[in-house]
């Protein structure tokens, strides 16, 4: 798969990247054209770690980020972060800044008050307004809203608060999920892929007339597998399950019991979480497949990222 590259020539930078993942920071700054001369990274997740290190063995990873000391990197040039995004995700509880892991946004805003970078760049879901406000005051900066389905196959919406200025959305690249597929049989079948659909498998409880009845405890919960008629063209937005996201020739429509009556599914490949986060192919071979996914859910998509940056003024 064809990555698209963009060149620019700025000095050396040196960057703090906070909850930094495998690395997709590194990536987008090494895309942009941006030469990096100290790369600080705090993560606490071992396989992450591993796959950041093995691209990137000049990462100085520190740990834990609440136990950072950042006046050490006081003056660095740019602060990066995507913090933990399940207390605020429509698709979540919606905790909001009760939630330990949202909590951890304040830790950028600390990193933010202790290096004083000239440039920052903070990451996160679509969220309630209230919320999205809150984040926008701390940092003094309203978010752009970009969806990676401009530079990839996966419908990925998020916002992004940076005083980078004169940031524009990125060029429509067209990428269709046609597009990064591999061919993967099914039950033993290698289908054709356009004839297959996107799909997520969710528990429903179904009555015996077919219909949703989802608060209706007599009714035992299904695992549907549920084919919806829009926006084929791109996969859903990744997450860390896998089953938010699978491919089946099935028709439009909610199927029953995917799993008892072994319904024709499939889960993504690793190879295709890569190209859906505009990664290399084998950038996560280094670690087992479950966790690779669950990694790469939880990244970003790097090209979205390489566009922000390439903003940076010399």
């Amino acid at each position: 798969m064809r990555i698209q590259s963009i060149t620019i020539e700025v000095a050396l930078v040196n960057v703090l990247s906070l909850f930094d993942g495998i690395g997709c920071g590194m990536v987008a700054l090494e895309r942009a054209g941006i030469q990096v001369d100290r790369y600080v990274a705090y993560e606490i997740d071992k396989n992450s770690i591993k796959v950041a290190t093995r691209h990137y063995p000049n990462i100085e990873e520190m740990g834990d980020v609440v136990s950072g000391d950042f006046t050490k990197y006081k003056g660095f040039d740019l602060v990066i972060g995507g913090s933990p995004c399940q207390g605020f995700s429509f698709a979540g509880k919606q905790l909001n800044f009760n939630d330990p892991r949202s909590k951890l946004f304040f830790e950028f805003i600390r990193a933010i008050k202790e290096v004083q970078p000239k440039y920052f760049l903070l990451e996160n879901v679509v969220m309630q307004k209230q919320y999205e406000d809150v984040i926008t005051k701390y940092l003094g900066v309203k978010p752009i809203l970009i969806n990676s389905s401009l530079v990839s196959a996966q419908n990925r919406q998020r916002l992004y608060w940076t005083n980078i200025p004169n940031v524009t959305q990125p060029n429509d690249l067209d990428i269709k999920l046609i597009d990064i597929l591999e061919d993967v049989p099914i039950n033993g079948v290698i289908y054709d892929k356009e004839d297959l659909h996107k799909a997520t498998i969710i528990g429903r409880r179904i009555n015996e007339k077919g219909h949703r009845d989802d608060y209706n405890n007599s009714v035992p919960v299904s695992q549907c597998l549920e084919v919806r008629a829009t926006n084929t063209d791109k996969s859903n937005c990744l997450t860390t399950v896998n089953k938010d996201n699978v491919l089946t020739p099935m028709e439009v429509g909610r199927h029953k019991d995917a799993y008892k009556n072994n319904l024709p599914f499939r889960y993504y490949t690793v190879k295709e979480y890569c190209r859906l986060q505009t990664l290399p192919d084998d950038y996560c071979d280094m670690i087992p497949p479950s966790v690779a996914m669950k990694a790469l859910g939880n990244g970003w998509t790097v090209n979205v990222i390489s566009h922000i940056l390439s903003f940076i003024q010399a």
